[in-house]
This record gives C-alpha cells, sequence and structure tokens, in this order.
C-alpha cells in the first residue's frame, strides 16, 4: 500500500458473539489495540459485531477511548423506514457506527444479494455520512474457469455505480475471493495483488484518478496474523477485511504485524 493511504483492519465477526460474550472479548482486545493505535497515526480498526451486539460493544468503546478505533454493522437496508421486519435503516446504523460492511458473499449467496441492491444500500450509507465496505469476488467455479476478471470487472460497474465525486473517495472495496473465506486457502499475495491491481484500474475508469489513488481495497479470505505481511506488501491493498481471526486475540497480532510492515 502507499503511505497515502490510512490502513483497515476490519473485524466481521459474522453470527457470533451475543451482548455478553462480545462485550467481554472487546474488553479484552480493545485495551491491547490502543497501544498499537497510539503508536502509528496510519492505521484504523473498526469492530463489526452482529447487530444485536452494536450496543453492547458501543458501550466498551466508549469506556475506553481509542483513536481510530471504530464500531461497524454488517448490513443494513437501503430504505430510511417502514415495513421491513428485521432489516436495520441507515439512520439507525449511523447513530451508533461509521461504518457498515454491504455485499458480503455470504449476503449475495445465502440471501441473494444483487449488485443492484448493494449498489442502492452503498448509496444510501453515503447518504447517511457512513463508509460502506462494499465486499466483491470470485467463486471457485468462477476461479477455476479463468473468469476471476470478467466477475470482478462486473461487480465493480454495477456494485460501485453512481456516486458523486466526493462519494467515489469515501468508498472502501474488500476484495474477498469466495473460494478463500473461511476454507483455509487465501490467495497469494501476488494473486490478491493482481486481482487489487485491477479494481483500481477498473475505479479509475469509473471516477478519475484522483478517487482511484484515494480509494482503499482490503483483502479478505483466511486472513490470519501468519499471512497478513504478505498481503500488506501489495502495492493496491490497504488493510484486510478479517473474518475468523478476528474472534480470536489473533485480531491484535494482525494488527501488529500490519503496522510493522507499513513501517519496514
Amino acid at each position: 500500500m502507499t503511505a497515502a493511504r490510512t490502513a483497515i483492519i476490519a473485524g466481521n465477526w459474522k453470527m457470533n458473539y451475543g451482548p455478553q460474550k462480545a462485550s467481554s472479548f472487546s474488553m479484552e482486545i480493545i485495551p491491547r489495540l490502543g497501544p498499537l493505535l497510539r503508536s502509528y497515526q496510519e492505521i484504523m480498526c473498526i469492530l463489526c459485531p452482529p447487530a444485536i451486539s452494536l450496543c453492547s460493544v458501543r458501550e466498551v468503546l466508549d469506556a475506553f477511548p481509542t483513536p481510530r478505533l471504530e464500531l461497524g454493522a454488517q448490513n443494513m437496508y437501503f430504505e430510511e423506514q417502514g415495513a421491513f421486519t428485521g432489516e436495520l435503516s441507515p439512520s439507525m446504523v449511523s447513530e451508533m457506527c461509521s461504518t457498515v460492511i454491504l455485499g458480503h458473499s455470504e449476503r449475495r449467496t445465502y440471501f441473494g444479494e444483487s449488485d443492484e441492491l448493494v449498489n442502492k444500500k452503498a448509496l444510501a450509507a453515503l447518504k447517511h455520512g457512513l463508509r460502506p465496505i462494499v465486499c466483491i469476488g470470485e467463486t471457485l467455479e468462477q476461479h477455476e474457469a479463468g473468469k476471476t476478471q470478467e466477475v470482478i470487472r462486473r461487480q465493480v460497474q454495477h456494485s460501485l455505480a453512481n456516486f458523486a465525486p466526493q462519494q467515489a473517495r469515501e468508498v472502501v472495496i474488500a476484495y474477498e475471493p469466495i473460494w478463500a473465506i473461511g476454507t483455509g486457502k487465501a490467495a497469494t499475495g501476488a494473486n490478491a495483488g493482481q486481482v487489487t491491481h485491477l479494481i483500481r484500474q477498473l475505479y479509475r475508469e469509473m471516477y478519475g484518478q484522483e478517487a482511484a489513488e484515494a480509494l482503499r481495497i482490503l483483502y479478505g479470505g483466511s486472513v490470519t496474523s501468519d499471512n497478513t505481511s504478505e498481503f500488506m506488501a501489495q502495492e493496491d491493498i490497504d488493510g484486510a477485511l478479517v473474518g475468523g481471526a478476528s474472534l480470536k486475540p489473533d485480531f491484535v497480532e494482525i494488527v501488529h504485524k500490519t503496522i510493522e510492515t507499513m513501517q519496514s
């Protein structure tokens, strides 16, 4: 990554940790994250618990104020209010969070979310001052068929459309090859670097050089403290969206390794 872009390490807890467990885990890792984040200004962390646990984690964050340590939601709907049982509106999320994950492969695969729906959510998030982390990535079948570039191009062009110039600079993209999520088969740094370079090129075509340079691209897919340095060494990778390892103290070590890589 370049020094001009602040790195992001985001932890997606998925459907784990109810309010009590989320609170206790937050109290375990936040005091350890504090010294790291205070020691290095060019990195930030975002904790993304399940919706039911947002209040619990918010309370811990408020009790242990830490620079550049923020709260994020895992999903939201694009409508402001109404008869949408089980959904969260952008204004609800923005009361507690700075960030929202959108279009995660699990949302696309299990709940049928399309590029167009993800785009509506991203536009709604930006309207309410939320930082959207928009996830894209190819399946194993697409990867093995050599269709990675085709899939990525389509997802970027449709999931990330219609942004105003300022909005385009606020978006974060997470490249998550679906075949590497939770499988232990993380892509190599070189492979992830090639795809993230393509993403930045496509974004440049859509929104220009300034927006492309400001865009932060995260890698996600079996990220651990053992491989994070390999990904962070890539020019177009600006951080990680961490799944399973974000549920363990290893998340702190991932932040530590990221800082070491950026300082080297």
